[in-house]
């Protein structure tokens, strides 16, 4: 079974630039042949990208990248949904708890912005930008649209990552609970960008429950994608991998372009098993 894949990739639903429909578009424009949505915090834009998927012959798998805690950093899992479990009245109240939690965030980080970098910017104007679910690019675009002389790679590194002053953490679901969560609406839990961990080691968040691990990174160098893959190899887990494609606009420089991040067909094949749809 031969398929290019993307695993890993966001819509105007979260904080991506294209709609799910022109990111399936784009899917089918690249000769992609399995897309697995996977907004951040949401399920929203999972079935258009599916009605559209049907109509060019793509098959999208229905995703979400969830954000955790764990020892006060955010770690991201990759769920795959097997069937239409993710529908669930009690999920879908939580995912809606953290959209409206990440409206208070926001409005707390730019609150952070005025006092501690003298950037003033509009709540209204943030929110137009964002048009789903809020995140960290919706303000640094805002930053750059309010004429602030700022790349979007030095807003991302100095004014609104994790470090800086301004940051608020999304809302709190301990990474144990997380897995749980997803796990007890049918999907297969990938951990989510493993180079991107950096308060503990990755050994220690691997130990958890996962199905498998996002060996095949845009951000890893080749040695960081041969050390996460036998890791995987000798513990018995999935290898996932994916372009975390969000639209790629101007500075872009930390995620790849759809579909350009594949891991081995065999490593599709293994995923695409344990999802069901190799039967």
């Amino acid at each position: 079974m031969s398929f290019k894949v993307e695993l890993h990739c966001h819509s105007t639903a979260s904080d991506g630039k294209l709609s799910p429909s022109e990111l399936v578009a784009l899917a089918y424009k690249n000769k992609v042949n399995i897309l697995a949505l996977t907004d951040h915090d949401t399920t929203e834009g999972v079935e258009e990208a599916i009605n559209r998927g049907e109509l060019l012959d793509i098959k999208v798998i229905p995703g979400i990248e969830l954000s955790t805690i764990y020892n006060d950093e955010s770690i991201h899992l990759l769920g795959y949904f097997k069937d239409e479990s993710y529908k669930d009245i009690r999920f879908q109240n939580y995912l809606q708890e953290l959209k409206d939690y990440r409206v208070y965030r926001a409005k707390k980080i730019i609150d952070n912005l005025k006092i501690f970098f003298h950037i003033n910017l509009s709540y209204d104007e943030v929110f137009k930008i964002a048009n789903g679910v809020i995140a960290r690019p919706h303000i640094a675009k805002a930053i750059i649209d309010a004429g602030y002389p700022y790349s979007w790679e030095y807003i991302f590194d100095n004014i609104i990552s994790k470090d800086s002053p301004a940051y608020v953490h999304n809302k709190n679901i301990m990474l144990k609970d997380g897995i749980e969560l997803l796990k007890s609406v049918n999907a297969v839990v990938i951990l989510a960008h493993p180079i991107l961990i950096k308060n503990t080691p990755f050994k220690e968040i691997a130990a958890f429950d996962f199905h498998g691990i996002e060996a095949v990174y845009y951000q890893n160098t080749p040695k960081d994608t041969e050390y996460f893959i036998n890791y995987a190899r000798d513990h018995n887990l999935l290898i996932a991998g994916g372009s975390d494609f969000h639209g790629n606009g101007k500075g872009d420089l930390k995620h790849g372009h759809l579909g350009e991040i594949c891991p081995s067909i065999e490593d599709i094949n293994a995923l695409l098993t344990k999802l069901g749809l190799n039967e």
